[in-house]
């Protein structure tokens, strides 16, 4: 018995010298770690995991670059970030065959299109114009727009042409060039809603919902009706005549609300923004007509707009020319070069090297900028395409004209164009492109 108890003693004894020492040892452990907590850097907290279509190329590139990246691989949500990046290798032919690689890409995850509308826009008025069929009347056709509803309002003479005459053609030269808003709301009105929308559903489009003006303020009624036009002939005949058209479109079922408020009449209204009655298209959709554009043969005949050869340079001309390079219309140095040029340039200023074009729309409001971008390098002879998308509105108000365009957005573009563009240079290619034919010449 007396042999039990002691060694009960003796076992109680070593218990509790072990846990006072292993206490002591905790204890030390902590604060080696705390010591060496306040000498190390903060530990990287990895990315989120992406939602819609992404493909681990564009994440391993992206991830390269945590200087550029860093915030927004880990707040996708935030940013709302979506991009798609097209390797275009050529064969013995030169017939181009695509590789597209997708971050984030999804078409329910809404973003405001902007003046990235404009450029479907632009295409169908050319195909129109070819579907009338009437002799004289073409892009250099003077067009007059009457007014014969609320808010419309009318052109008859454009100071900026050679003659004062308003035309297709100058329409696109503004929408392409500067991304002028006017420019494309007399495009929308000579199409009209229900015609604009209906075509680009026949060539696939299916998420386009292009159903209203920019920059002026119209209920959903008046952008159903889409004003009067008149083409003209030199001696002022009537080439053919449009009266105003009412859309029947219906609006498709949506639920497009994005952050925490917005302002109206001068306060702010703390409940999401309703985003389901503006345009949408998404970021697959206008990759797609931008490629229907400079490589018409490489996609479905269905898909492409029913336009000739001389509108498709016309086109690949305008997306090109840098705004200084314009003769009509004229441009004054505000108008820098790289004003329409998102992608590899952002909100830098000055001159841009000539071999190196950009065919491109571009957009943004509301905090979103969004840009399109076929790239081609002639010196180096690279191409590639570029789609993406990010909204810089951290405090998720929305309508206040309190975005971060010069924080966030416009750096993000320009760093993820100079990225890619790295990356292409690297890139083995079987066989050179030949690119002369995206070798135009400009107005000066």
């Amino acid at each position: 018995m007396k042999i039990r108890v002691l060694a009960l003693i003796c076992l109680s004894s070593y218990l509790f010298l072990s846990c006072k020492q292993q206490k002591e040892i905790q204890k030390l452990a902590e604060k080696r770690i705390a010591d060496s907590a306040a000498t190390q850097p903060p530990p990287v907290i990895p990315a989120a995991i992406p939602t819609g279509k992404t493909d681990s190329l564009l994440v391993a590139v992206l991830a390269q670059y945590p200087q550029y990246f860093d915030s927004i691989l880990r707040n996708p949500d935030q940013y709302r970030v979506q991009i798609i990046y097209t390797q275009i290798d050529r064969g013995a032919n030169n017939m181009p065959s695509f590789r597209p690689y997708y971050y984030q890409v999804d078409p329910n995850k809404y973003f405001y299109p902007a003046s990235t509308v404009k450029m479907p826009t632009a295409l169908l008025a050319l195909q129109r114009l070819r579907e009338l069929n009437k002799p004289g009347l073409n892009k250099y056709t003077t067009m007059i727009t009457d007014s014969a509803y609320s808010k419309q309002t009318a052109v008859f003479n454009d100071p900026t042409t050679p003659d004062g005459r308003p035309n297709i053609a100058q329409y696109l030269r503004k929408i392409f060039m500067t991304s002028d808003n006017d420019a494309y709301n007399r495009l929308y009105e000579f199409l009209g809603q229900q015609y604009l929308n209906d075509e680009l559903r026949k060539k696939g489009y299916s998420s386009a919902e292009i159903v209203h003006h920019l920059e002026v303020v119209m209920n959903a009624d008046e952008n159903r009706h889409t004003n009067p036009v008149t083409f003209l002939g030199a001696a002022g005949d009537t080439i053919y005549h449009q009266p105003m058209q009412v859309s029947t479109l219906a609006p498709q079922p949506r639920h497009d609300s994005l952050g925490i408020g917005y302002e109206k009449d001068g306060a702010i209204v703390h409940q999401p923004f309703d985003f389901s009655r503006k345009n949408r298209i998404s970021l697959e959709d206008l990759t797609g007509v931008l490629k229907s554009i400079l490589f018409p043969q490489s996609i479905p005949e269905s898909q492409r707009f029913d336009i000739d050869a001389d509108d498709y340079r016309f086109v690949w001309k305008y997306m090109s020319q840098y705004p200084q390079e314009s003769v009509y219309p004229p441009y004054d140095t505000s108008f820098q070069d790289a004003y329409c040029k998102y992608l590899y340039y952002g909100g830098e200023k000055g001159s841009l090297p000539k071999q190196f074009r950009i065919f491109n729309k571009i957009g943004d409001a509301y905090g979103f900028l969004v840009d399109v971008a076929y790239f081609a390098d002639f010196d180096r002879n690279i191409e590639f395409m570029l789609s993406a998308t990010i909204l810089s509105n951290k405090d998720g108000v929305f309508n206040d004209s309190q975005y971060d365009y010069e924080t966030v957005g416009f750096p993000f573009m320009k760093q993820l164009g100079r990225v890619i563009y790295e990356y292409e240079l690297k890139r083995p290619r079987k066989t050179a492109p030949d690119l002369n034919e995206f070798k135009l010449l400009y107005d000066k």
